[in-house]
């Protein structure tokens, strides 16, 4: 989860409009229109669709939805996921019927479906219970409970990725020399199953040098780029304790555990190796979480 940013919901009522009548209102994006001039198929229609067959309602009451979002969109940083939660969230606790983290993350879920066709569920989930997630494709999730707080310091490299393009490269590497990617896997499978136990029991100082040989890993699968290369050595030169790229690859963010007191320092070097953006994430101990 990244917490320097995040989108807010505030609701208020339209007493003098007919009830189902929803408002919405996002500057961040230029929506002001009401739900019904949406396209059926749009992600909030199917959203506010999903909250109110969940809740049994034969309709809403007449009411206006301000968004605001800090999030970056179309940046890899779930901007519509954490949308859909707020959403979510604000409508329940205005209709005094809010939902477990559960039933958000499932809702929250549907609409991914409508963004992005075939989700893995990683966005909502992550930022419905603001933790990070133990993930392997076609299995259920596991919520990690945090050993210790730890900080991360997200890097924007500013080149734009085709996750498509890279997933093709590796696999044609994998099919010119199987033994060799397969090997690869291998390895970053153990650097994740560690990278897990010091989240999970610590040592938190020895997640960072995890995160850099995973690194290494990636730039021999061809998915890393000069700009994240340099990055992650620039962050490591200014006081992170380790620091890989994130996602596919091939531009987008990089990122970097630091300690609370080092991230200033580490985003002002970043930025002056050229990073676009930086956010800073504190990650915490939740002792109220459940974990399924």
């Amino acid at each position: 989860p990244i917490t320097q940013i995040n989108a807010r919901v505030v609701i208020t009522p339209l007493p003098a409009e007919p009830p189902g009548t929803i408002r919405l209102e996002s500057p961040e994006v230029d929506l002001d229109t009401t739900l019904a001039r949406l396209p059926g198929e749009h992600p909030m229609n199917v959203l506010f669709e999903q909250i109110k067959q969940h809740l049994r309602l034969s309709h809403f009451p007449a009411m206006h939805i301000h968004i605001a979002s800090s999030i970056p969109v179309a940046a890899g940083l779930g901007s519509g996921a954490a949308v859909s939660v707020a959403i979510i969230r604000a409508v329940t606790e205005y209709l005094g019927k809010p939902m477990p983290d559960r039933d958000v993350c499932q809702l929250a879920y549907q609409a991914e479906k409508v963004y992005h066709g075939t989700p893995s569920g990683i966005d909502n989930t992550v930022i419905t219970y603001a933790q990070p997630i133990y993930f392997i494709s076609g299995q259920p999730f596991d919520l990690l409970q945090v050993f210790e707080p730890f900080t991360l310091v997200i890097a924007d490299s500013g080149e734009k990725s085709s996750t498509a393009k890279i997933v093709n490269n590796v696999r044609h590497q994998w099919v010119e020399d199987t033994f060799r990617v397969e090997s690869i896997f291998d390895t970053i499978t153990k650097i994740v199953n560690q990278a897990r136990e010091k989240i999970e029991e610590g040592p938190l100082k020895d997640l960072g040098p995890l995160m850099t040989a995973n690194h290494s890993y990636l730039q021999q699968l061809g998915v890393s780029t000069r700009k994240l290369d340099f990055l992650v050595d620039t962050a490591i030169k200014a006081g992170a304790r380790g620091a890989k790229l994130s996602g596919a690859g091939g531009g987008g963010n990089m990122i970097a555990l630091t300690t609370a007191e080092k991230a200033q320092q580490v985003t002002e070097a970043l930025y002056l190796a050229g990073a676009t953006r930086t956010f800073i994430s504190q990650i915490s101990v939740r002792h109220d979480l459940q974990v399924d």
